[in-house]
């Protein structure tokens, strides 16, 4: 990390030189922590005529040499950082509350797989989110503004997007599949799990852009209510219902079991703000089969993630901690098929 600040500053300012201008000055340039999977770098670009502008640097992560999880299980279809740049535009120019991209750093071999973006202020920690008294009113409106935004994302049409991938359920339970399948066997419980989602794969579901990661922790969130939809490397066409069920599974509450949608409500308050902004009538039965296949999913991500710490992949405390998680996720897949 200390070398990246050494040539970040002077790399960002010739990225940036194109959309803002010469005699661009980079301050407070600083590395974010969390995100398992990609860099996330904040900083200020302040033009020659002094006007601060608050950026995102999203950049994969340098590391040369370690094979990535996506190779290690043979899938590698999600976003690269040019693919969610593309979709940052479209989705910008529908109005969406996400951070505006700014630039797509091109010629600079150490600026590969990575992208510029707006910084938007607010809190996306969700333990604050669903404790600190500042956030109370957010936390009554959460669940209304959720509903509304996600019926919004998912009016966005195969047709109107860039080109991004398609996720059915089959491919993604064979996705659960190979990466459980990096870990120790035998595990009865994803096996009847995903015997159980073979046997009752939606028939025919709309197509749409489905985020692919809706949950608190990929929200930013001001004392008004939601400001910005964060993290889309893994948005596809799919399934809407696929995001309604993943924010209401328990992992994404933080210990606020009884509010169903993403530890703010109720998922009533949650379904009828989605239906009422024309995000269509709820499937209780397609939800039903996706919040079993996302919580598989999770569960099997926990694996992975464990079995890339001690492979060497990605070396870290929380990786190793997070397979011990699997346990809870056959816990809520047991009770969801009853």
């Amino acid at each position: 990390m200390r070398d990246a600040t050494v040539w970040l500053p002077g790399a960002l300012a010739a990225a940036l030189r194109e959309p803002l201008g010469d005699g661009l000055r980079i301050e407070d340039l600083r590395r974010l922590t969390g995100g398992a999977s990609r860099e996330t770098w904040a900083f200020d670009a302040v033009t020659a005529d002094g006007t601060t502008h608050p950026l995102i640097l999203r950049r994969d992560f340098a590391e040369k040499g370690r094979p990535s999880l996506a190779s290690l299980i043979g899938v590698d279809d999600d976003l690269d950082r040019r693919g969610e740049f593309a979709l940052f535009q479209t989705l910008t120019d529908a109005g969406l509350p996400v951070p505006r991209p700014v630039a797509f750093p091109d010629g600079d071999d150490r600026l590969t797989n990575s992208f510029v973006m707006e910084r938007i202020e607010g809190e996306g920690l969700p333990q604050r989110l669903l404790r600190d008294e500042t956030y109370a009113e957010a936390r009554r409106v959460m669940p209304d503004h959720l509903g509304a935004v996600l019926a919004s994302i998912h009016a966005l049409e195969p047709a109107e997007l860039p080109n991004i991938p398609e996720h059915g359920p089959a491919r993604q339970v064979d996705v659960v599949r190979r990466m459980t399948g990096l870990g120790p066997a035998p595990r009865p419980v994803f096996e009847l799990g995903l015997r159980w989602l073979e046997e009752r794969s939606p028939k025919t579901p709309r197509k749409r852009l489905v985020h692919g990661d809706f949950r608190n922790g990929n929200f930013l969130v001001g004392p008004e209510g939601l400001r910005a939809v964060l993290d889309w490397e893994y948005a596809h066409i799919g399934d809407p219902m696929e995001d309604i069920a993943f924010l209401c599974l328990k992992p994404w509450r933080f210990g606020k079991i009884d509010a169903e949608v993403g530890g703010f409500g109720s998922r009533e308050a949650f379904y009828r703000a989605y239906e009422k902004a024309g995000g269509g009538p709820i499937d209780p039965e397609a939800i039903l089969f996706w919040e079993v296949l996302n919580n598989l999913k999770w569960g099997a991500l926990c694996v992975a993630r464990a079995m890339a710490h001690l492979l060497g992949m990605q070396r870290s405390v929380e990786a190793a901690a997070i397979g011990r998680r699997v346990a809870e996720t056959e816990h809520d897949v047991l009770e969801l098929m009853g």
